[in-house]
């Protein structure tokens, strides 16, 4: 395959030595004096994850499908951040990055300049943020969604790079991914997330409780309504992450505003007018249908290219309103967020700046302290509330796993991980499930060498799994948006994974599986789910107990929803979308690794990330797509 290009010289400073891989919670080293803590600055916003180089097309090849979500432009490298070089790489493989400035504030630039970035992971809730560019700088483009094949991603080391690209005002995918989850109990908990990281209702054993997604008497589904993408001006992209789905809408961020489309017809019921772009969206919804998100202040300009993402709002899905809007200070300055989540009752924020927290009904819970020696990097939400805090100085860095009280902040538990893993992303907050490219040994831009399964109410390690990035296809942020994973789920105690594309029996022809992982000792379970022959599979949520997945079709197929059950990998269809020509371009112009997946109730909705000036290869481009059975 094509290498990445070698790093640039401005790249961020890397974390000091990451040792073998240790089983055992290392010693706490010595915090650091003063209240900067020795940060080092913090990559901006979520890097793009890697596109794959694409394998040799299937005969006959599909037709050309729309553009995958274009790269942000015209919203603000870091401060401080020297000019990145254009790479010398073929497209969709990276480009340079540099550090950002303090608590992310954006440099001024030229605003509107065309090509600068690249898609994230495309996850729903993830808002990342896009990063506006110096002039003639010249970015790699992803490649085709719909062209067939796998390949490998992009060193680790190189995206983190690419992360301090990424600046100030992006996804979630997200958005993550976060694919969809809905809580697997029934309940509305668990909506909008690629990854599923959040498995079903612990049973206490465990298991969790059955699925309610029944196969329909006839799975063959029509296309219910597209949304048209968004005018955007200026050759400019913007963030339109995050998408949850409730009884009675599928919701879709648009260009500063949040709009609930009617689940079956796709007519609005409401829009939600925000000031400027969507920069993240939770994941997670209440039991009454209430989620949070982080926007900024007013729309990008020339003079203004971006205003960080100040904005903390708590939206109402059924009402179709804003609740509230709060913002958090240190000192007389406004705290750029890097991540919002939800749990329970309380919507939770982090950044390089710390942690914050709110009630719904608005009432702060905490905020950073700046005499502290650790900081809230950020959280993960759903059943439990789980921190990733950082302490110690840039160079001897010590990651702190805290599963911690919703309402107060108090610490229930913690696991210190080892000196020298500079990033790690919440899977799942129960059972508790950590991902971490250790030493950077993943060597594929995943962000993922290894998974460490937690024991939330002691906080000891029950058992730590390798995933090594050739073999396993999921992949983690984890640099700012701690729950940016997708392409996984977890559920009845065990880690589902997709395995890496490879030959399928047919000519040219790709496909892989799904395989379960027991999180009590780390093993295999010996459970597995093809996809067929010229399909490729990818886990979007638990059902209860049974895995929800999507089966991305060859060229002559429409894609399928399935259900796999959690004992016996018994395989049921969902939904199966037309095969016809038209149909399946608009399917294969999304994918689970670049745009959200939500499927509940016998409807499939998915939805790009980004918004850009329409491209003139084709005549339309849209927003979200929903598909339905009868």
């Amino acid at each position: 395959m094509t290498q990445p290009p070698p790093p640039p010289p401005q790249q961020p400073p890397q974390g000091g030595g990451f040792g073998p891989p240790q089983d055992q919670p290392p010693q706490t080293p010595p915090p650091a004096a003063g209240p900067d803590l020795g940060k080092s600055p913090q990559p901006g916003y979520g890097y793009p994850q890697a596109p794959q180089a694409p394998q040799a097309p299937q005969a006959p090849p599909p037709a050309a499908p729309q553009n995958p979500p274009q790269p942000p432009a015209g919203y603000g490298y870091p401060q401080g951040a020297p000019a990145p070089q254009p790479p010398q790489t073929p497209p969709g493989y990276g480009y340079p990055g540099q550090q950002p400035g303090p608590y992310g504030q954006p440099q001024q630039a030229p605003y509107g300049q065309p090509g600068y970035g690249q898609p994230g992971f495309g996850q729903p809730g993830y808002g990342q943020q896009p990063g506006y560019g110096y002039p003639q700088q010249t970015m790699p483009h992803p490649p085709q969604a719909g062209q067939p094949g796998g390949g490998k991603k992009l060193n680790a080391q190189m995206l983190i790079i690419v992360a301090a690209v990424v600046a100030i005002a992006l996804i979630i995918g997200g958005g993550v991914w976060y694919a969809s989850s809905g809580k697997d109990d029934g309940k509305k908990d668990d909506t909008a997330s690629s990854s599923g990281g959040t498995g079903g209702t612990d049973d206490g054993n465990g298991g969790t409780t059955s699925g309610k997604e029944k196969a329909p008497s006839d799975p063959s589904a029509k296309v219910l309504f597209q949304v048209p993408a968004p005018e955007v001006k200026n050759d400019s992209t913007v963030v339109v992450s995050g998408s949850w789905l409730t009884d009675k809408a599928y919701v879709k961020s648009g260009i500063a505003r949040i709009v609930g489309y009617d689940r079956d017809k796709g007519g609005e019921l409401w829009k939600i007018p925000l000031a400027g772009p969507v920069c993240q969206a939770s994941r997670h919804v209440t039991d009454d249908n209430l989620t949070a998100v982080l926007y900024q202040p007013a729309m990008p300009t020339k003079a203004d290219p971006s205003h960080g993402c100040s904005q903390i709002a708590l939206i109402d899905l059924d009402a179709g309103k804003r609740l509230w809007t709060k913002t958090v200070k240190t000192g007389d300055q406004l705290i750029n967020f890097d991540n919002i989540t939800l749990s329970g009752k309380t919507v939770a924020v982090g950044s390089t700046s710390g942690g914050a927290a709110f009630d719904v009904s608005g009432k702060l819970l905490w905020s950073p302290k700046p005499a502290d020696s650790c900081y809230d990097a950020g959280y993960g939400g759903g059943d439990k509330l789980v921190a990733v805090r950082k302490c110690g100085s840039y160079d001897q860095r010590q990651l702190h796993i805290q599963t911690i009280d919703p309402k107060s902040g108090k610490v229930i538990s913690e696991y210190k991980m080892t000196e020298g893993i500079e990033y790690a992303s919440i899977v799942s907050t129960n059972p508790l499930v950590v991902a971490a490219d250790v030493g950077d040994s993943a060597g594929d831009g995943s962000g993922i060498s290894d998974f460490f399964s937690i024991d939330g109410k002691t906080g000891k390690l029950r058992t730590r799994i390798s995933a090594p990035g050739e073999q396993f296809a999921a992949r983690c942020e984890g640099i700012t948006r701690v729950e940016a994973c997708n392409l996984l789920a977890v559920g009845n105690d065990r880690l589902y994974l997709p395995t890496e594309e490879h030959d399928g029996t047919g000519k040219y022809s790709q496909t892989n599986e799904i395989v379960a992982f027991d999180l009590a000792t780390g093993k295999q379970t010996g459970q597995r789910a093809d996809a067929g022959d010229g399909y490729t599979i990818s886990p979007l949520r638990m059902d209860g107990g049974n895995l929800i997945a999507y089966k991305r079709p060859p060229y002559d197929k429409g894609g399928q929803v399935v259900s796999i059950s959690g004992t016996g990998f018994k395989e049921t269809t969902l939904l199966q979308n037309p095969a016809t020509d038209a149909v399946r371009d608009v399917e294969t112009s999304m994918s689970p690794e670049y745009s959200e997946f939500l499927y509940a109730d016998g409807h499939l909705f998915m939805s790009k990330v980004y918004a850009s000036k329409r491209s003139t290869v084709r005549d339309k481009e849209y927003l979200a797509v929903g598909f339905g059975t009868s």
